[in-house]
């Protein structure tokens, strides 16, 4: 039988994270729930964070955005200042799954998920976001670059839980595109995602590429793209990405299949956004 605690605070959730054995965080609970239906998720202890102040801030200044862990997918996706600050973020919260789920899904459960096919770590990676996490022992902020660290797995410790995130602003000049590729239907996993963000500064041109669901974990690349073309910028970045593309088969396809898609991915969103940095 599973026991649901409902902390009021944030140092009363952190205990009994460290108390409890094999708690997991409740936020929306999306992914929980199919875990949980799907069998292989048995903890016997919830803790629901949804009561704790602070958690549902969304902070929207000229630097950058802070986002508490419980603020909903669907608000990141549809704020006018996240969609003004960090365009990026916003297209790329905007394709997961459904209305429906963005609007029960939380901006910290979905990336503690940890799972290679999620959309928003693309754009996380490209926008050098940092994830800050709060445990019994103290505070920490680690960088969405470092934080995905095997398959399914995270940086994360067990008695630890994601507080917030810190997106930078995107640099201007500069444009971004999201390229979400799916097999099933277009609210289901990716089977290859890419998100490219190009910006410029004393004369150079610069690409920061996170791709998704093409490897066991989300993959960033930054690359030099100054004096290309954007299609030829978008075939450097897909030469580049290619040593790292390793996409798991599965009902969506084989590797073969997600590769071809992945490559297809990476040279639409760096000429996409190639050619409205040209136009802006």
């Amino acid at each position: 039988m599973t026991d649901l605690h409902i902390p009021e605070t944030l140092d009363e959730a952190c205990y009994l994270l460290s108390d409890l054995d094999d708690a997991q965080v409740y936020g929306g609970g999306t992914a929980i729930q199919i875990l949980r239906k799907q069998g292989v998720l048995f903890t016997e202890d919830l803790v629901d964070i949804g009561r704790i102040p602070g958690l549902d801030v969304l902070e929207v200044t000229p630097l950058g955005v802070r986002v508490g862990a419980m603020v909903s997918i669907r608000r990141m996706e549809t704020d006018p200042g996240v969609r003004q600050v960090v365009p990026l973020a916003a297209l790329a919260y905007g394709r997961v799954a459904s209305p429906r789920v963005r609007n029960t899904a939380r901006v910290g459960g979905n990336i503690a998920h940890g799972d290679y096919r999620l959309d928003p770590p693309t754009a996380l990676l490209a926008l050098d976001a940092t994830v800050e996490t709060r445990s019994a022992r103290g505070s920490r902020a680690i960088r969405v670059r470092d934080f995905f660290t095997d398959f399914q797995q995270t940086a994360l410790e067990p008695d630890e839980m994601v507080t917030a995130l810190v997106i930078p602003a995107q640099p201007l000049p500069g444009a971004c595109r999201y390229v979400k590729m799916s097999s099933l239907r277009e609210s289901d996993w990716p089977s290859a995602s890419a998100a490219a963000l190009v910006t410029e500064e004393g004369g150079r041109r610069r690409l920061e590429l996170g791709l998704g669901a093409l490897a066991p974990i989300p993959v960033h690349l930054s690359l030099d793209v100054t004096g290309l073309s954007p299609q030829a910028a978008g075939s450097a970045a897909r030469d580049a990405a290619e040593p790292h593309l390793d996409p798991i088969p599965d009902i969506r396809g084989s590797s073969d299949y997600k590769l071809r898609l992945g490559r297809v991915a990476v040279y639409e969103a760096v000429t996409g956004a190639c050619e409205e940095l040209n136009h802006a």
